[in-house]
């Protein structure tokens, strides 16, 4: 039952509002909505009857409140015992640019000087109400993003309102300036990292691995058994991470406002491991664009060639390599998530019922089947390449570990004797770990300060065999005396500062030390 209240409820009248109010209402309705959409003033006397009203009507709301009227209602509790809901401004957003376009809502600029994120939920209040709390706190944890500093109705939904004074998003200036590309992606990796490398307080935020845990179920009936098993398993494999994800991290959710870079669209903030939101990336980039190049162009504002470039240059500065394998290691993984993603949206949104809807779900299903085949876990660092143990991938070893050190003072002869080593010991593993059979074989590298010491461990999962247990050549010898074999480990022990082996958890890892 709705009662609407009007003009002013103070000590002189509130006793004909009370009258006039228990007239109206029926006992056997205990839903009881008060419209105070046209009520200018309350007193302690109005908010009496209200209280005596909200005693024998305990499901009591009160709709339509006034900023005036709904600030002495907060002040004296009644926002806590009851369903309060403020009147809201209303925007209309009918040719207003759209700058922003998120899983929830989209946003628009209405002037100069504001935007407003609209939201798609029509009884969204608590989803706003949600993100300025999340965004709060991305704010006091160090993430540059601007705060909802109001909400309005719009249409038939609400949105949340933020100054954002001669802002542009990156997707355009990549459309208009697109000379911008490099400096838009070493800005975006910066701001990126900035938000991998934040840890948010336990249970602060939602974790992504459940998210993608419940995306893996789902596709169970979807795919084979034995693939679907094995994605399942993989996601599950995923340690826990606290450090923050965006969620929905792309070029129109990275605003430049005058100097300052802003992220915006914060609802979908949680924690996970940066996979997750690699594989997000790689759709907004890439897979809902795949098909259909000029989905990317509605929603971006520029071509699929842009974001492809994009997406590459963005991969490489992440993982700080120019190494062409392990930037295709990264993306594979990226695309799994990804994939599994787009074809679970696409069924649960009837794809399975249209001909378009089979085309695209086929489509990423065979890419998700062949990447399942070469892929065994999700997890990756940025300072290790996995790749196949064949001698045809030294030059990708190598690229790789050089790609390392030139980021390091290492002088001409020391990256020589380093390249010889890796030479030595990769070969070694690719000659004898699996044969007759093939396996891959993991090359990490770091690198240490003070002093500055390059460790590069080579890990395989073939017959366990240490190199070391050999016996050095007799490089005095003549030459008709002495061995062929040998040397490549009597050289790699000379040239690094130490080396050492060990066999654990089915595994023969190697480590080469050298002081730079």
């Amino acid at each position: 039952m709705a009662i609407k209240l009007s003009g002013r409820i103070d000590s002189n009248n509130a006793a004909s509002v009370e009258q006039e109010i228990m007239e109206k209402l029926d006992s056997s309705n205990p839903s009881v909505v008060i419209d105070a959409t046209d009520l200018a003033y309350i007193s302690s006397a109005g908010l009496r009857v209200l209280l005596r009203i909200r005693k024998a009507y305990p499901h009591m709301e009160i709709h339509g409140v006034n900023s005036d009227v709904y600030e002495i209602l907060d002040m004296t509790g009644f926002t806590e015992m009851m369903k309060v809901e403020k009147a809201y401004r209303v925007v209309s957003v009918e040719g207003c640019e759209e700058i922003g376009h998120g899983a929830n809502g989209k946003i628009y600029r209405i002037d100069q000087d504001n935007v407003v994120k609209v939201y798609k939920n029509a009884d969204a209040l608590a989803d706003i109400q949600h993100e300025r709390e999340v965004a709060k706190l991305a704010l006091i944890l160090g993430i540059p993003t601007a705060i909802s500093y109001d909400v309005v109705r719009v249409g038939e939904s609400y949105g949340s309102v933020f100054e954002m004074l001669n802002a542009r998003s990156f997707s355009k200036i990549l459309e208009t300036e697109p000379d911008k590309m490099d400096w838009c992606v070493g800005e975006y990796v910066e701001l990126l990292k900035k938000i991998h490398g934040t840890l948010v307080p336990k249970g602060k935020l939602p974790d992504m691995k459940e998210t993608v845990v419940s995306w893996a179920e789902f596709m169970q009936d979807h795919l084979p058994e034995e693939a679907g098993k094995k994605l399942l398993d993989m996601v599950k494999a995923v340690p826990q991470d606290d450090h923050m994800i965006h969620g929905d991290y792309h070029t129109k959710n990275v605003e430049l406002q005058n100097d300052e870079i802003l992220l915006i669209d914060m609802d979908t903030l949680a924690v996970g491991n940066p996979i997750f939101e690699l594989g997000s990336i790689f759709n907004a980039f890439i897979g809902f664009s795949e098909l259909d190049h000029n989905v990317i162009k509605e929603f971006q504002g520029y071509d699929y060639e842009t974001a492809g470039t994009f997406w590459h240059k963005f991969l490489a500065a992440y993982l700080e390599t120019d190494c062409e394998t392990k930037i295709r290691e990264v993306e594979d993984k990226a695309r799994i998530i990804g994939y599994t993603r787009l074809i679970r949206r696409s069924i649960r949104r009837g794809g399975l019922e249209t001909e378009e809807g089979r085309r695209e779900i086929d489509f990423w299903k065979t890419r998700l089947l062949e990447l399942l085949e070469r892929t065994d876990k999700l997890t990756f660092n940025p300072m290790e390449l996995e790749l196949e143990a064949i001698p045809e991938n030294l030059e990708e070893v190598q690229a790789f570990v050089d790609d390392r050190l030139e980021k390091t003072d290492c002088s001409p002869k020391a990256q020589m004797q380093i390249d010889v080593a890796v030479e030595e010991i990769f070969i070694n593993i690719a000659s004898y770990a699996y044969a007759p059979d093939k396996g891959k074989a993991v090359v990490r590298v770091e690198v240490s300060d003070d002093p500055v010491t390059v460790k590069i461990t080579f890990v395989d999962h073939g017959i366990p065999y240490d190199p070391l247990a050999k016996e050095d050549p007799d490089v005095n010898l003549p030459a008709d005396q002495r061995d062929a074999g040998g040397l490549g480990i009597f050289m790699t022990k000379k040239f690094m500062d130490d080396v050492n082996y060990t066999y654990m958890d089915g595994q023969n890892i190697l480590t080469l030390m050298k002081n730079l």
